[in-house]
């Protein structure tokens, strides 16, 4: 047995191990704690990508890892397949890559400030990661609290009005941690067993009974609320907005992603489409799909604050995702999945683009970026990249997503889905391409240099490479879609598709 068997929970350990030490290390020399974690992260992207490939050589099936060799149903294990792994790489890049950029936001931090900020930070990371992998219920949502509780305080280090808006979200979260414990013990009830593969099998003949029902139900509450899915995304926008911004592109890349990850996999995998409930189920997913893509759409063009339109378009983009679980066949469902990708390396990259402009002008105003193309060219560039893919423009990444979705759409005959799509697309286009219109048509604003620009790319290295990087892999991730739809999506697709 190597050391690439045990890949699965080196993906968790080395961040755990690296956060729990970080400000350990930082009272030693200040930026001794943020390299550990920045290091093991790296480690946690190499893992990732072997477990990623150790499940493709096997032909996609799911690769099982034990804790302490315990068996399940009794053991916890992590359930790795090529869909979830996918899903940690993405993770585990996108955390590596905004941990750098974070640096210049903490410049003048001592080293209590700074060992901190990177022990939340990975502690997030190892957060997200863990609620991906894992195969046990209540080892979920042990993951989902620290995520939760990571995210908390990475939100309130954003400033004044960030405390009122971390607050408000560890009340909401809290009630969403509430229904999930909730949902498990009545899973408990039914099953008799905490595992994911083993409910699967034991909660067929409950199906039908209204005990299951309502589990389903607190499922769909703990989950839309984390994942901030319409109406329940109440403490999104402000927590969006005021998040600390060298962990905006995190968070809001990453934090709202797993849980809707969570909410596929429960409903598609552990559950089932097949049964009355669950289609009563996408029903109500559709409706609020529908509600969250056309009201965010909406409470973004009426913003003028590029972080809060930012946060309400990711409501509406959101919705996207329930609209795919909601299409019910196999396009919906690829829809979905690769719409969850795509969207936390758009919104990480837009949020990466706003906190440079904050950093270097401590400007938010969308009617102030007039010449910025000029001033920042590297960012100007991602800023158009990633508005063409969030409309829906070939060869980015946006569009194949959404045309999944309406290839869904039309095979279940479900019009309606197709004519909000193309309704938000024309919504979208109108709130950012406002964006590309200020920063490359209008005249020069009169800004405030708050830092030095810096060199002739506008920004330290620290925050342009980042930038640049995940403006790459939006047009990278929409030239190779096919690929990725192909050698994993389809490959790991759920037995519901497959009869």
């Amino acid at each position: 047995m190597n050391l690439w068997t045990h890949s699965p929970v080196f993906i968790v350990l080395l961040p755990l191990t690296a956060s729990l030490l970080c400000l350990a290390f930082s009272r030693l020399h200040r930026h001794l704690g943020a390299w550990l974690v920045q290091l093991s992260l790296f480690a946690a992207f190499l893992f990732s990508l072997a477990t990623l490939r150790q499940v493709l050589s096997v032909g996609g099936q799911s690769f099982h890892y034990w804790m302490g060799n315990w068996q399940p149903p009794i053991g916890i294990e992590f359930a790795v397949d090529p869909l979830n792994t996918s899903v940690v790489c993405m993770i585990t890049f996108i955390s590596l890559v905004v941990s750098f950029y974070s640096k210049p936001f903490l410049a003048n931090e001592d080293w209590l400030h700074y060992g901190g900020y990177y022990t939340l930070y990975g502690l997030l990371t190892v957060g997200l990661c863990g609620m991906t992998v894992t195969g046990d219920v209540f080892n979920m949502y042990v993951y989902l609290e620290i995520m939760s509780l990571a995210g908390y305080g990475l939100i309130a280090l954003g400033g004044k009005k960030s405390m009122l808006a971390a607050f408000r979200y560890l009340l909401v979260g809290t009630i969403a941690a509430s229904f999930y414990l909730i949902g498990i013990g009545y899973l408990y009830a039914m099953t008799g067993s905490l595992n994911m593969a083993d409910i699967g099998l034991r909660i067929q003949p409950f199906i039908h009974t209204p005990l299951f029902a309502f589990t389903v139900a607190c499922f769909l509450i703990a989950f839309g609320i984390k994942m901030a899915l319409f109406p329940l995304h109440g403490w999104q926008p402000d927590a969006y907005t005021y998040s600390h911004p060298g962990a905006a592109g995190l968070i809001s890349g990453c934090m709202s992603k797993v849980p809707a990850y969570a909410m596929l996999r429960y409903f598609f995998y552990v559950f089932g489409v097949h049964n009355t409930v669950m289609e009563a189920l996408t029903n109500v997913l559709g409706i609020m799909g529908i509600s969250g893509i056309l009201i965010g759409s909406v409470m973004a063009l009426a913003q003028y604050d590029f972080r809060r339109m930012l946060a309400y378009s990711s409501v509406a983009q959101l919705g996207y995702i329930a609209v795919g679980m909601a299409i019910g066949n196999i396009y919906g469902f690829i829809g979905a999945v690769l719409h969850l990708i795509n969207h936390a390396f758009m919104k990480c990259c837009l949020f990466l683009i706003v906190g440079g402009i904050t950093y270097r002008f401590g400007e938010v105003n969308l009617y102030r970026l007039g010449g910025l193309n000029k001033k920042m060219p590297v960012s100007s560039i991602a800023v158009v990249l990633a508005v063409l893919s969030m409309v829906g423009i070939p060869p980015t990444c946006g569009f194949f997503s959404k045309w999944y979705l309406m290839l869904g759409a039309y095979e279940g005959g479900q019009n309606v889905y197709i004519a909000v799509l193309v309704i938000s697309s024309l919504l979208n286009a109108i709130y950012y391409f406002r964006i590309i219109e200020q920063m490359f048509i209008q005249r020069e604003a009169s800004l405030t240099e708050l830092h030095g620009p810096e060199g002739q790319l506008g920004m330290p290295l620290n925050m342009v490479i980042p930038i640049g990087v995940t403006g790459l892999a939006i047009l990278l991730l929409g030239l190779y879609s096919s690929t990725l739809v192909t050698d994993i999506v389809k490959i790991g697709l759920p037995e519901v598709f497959l009869r």
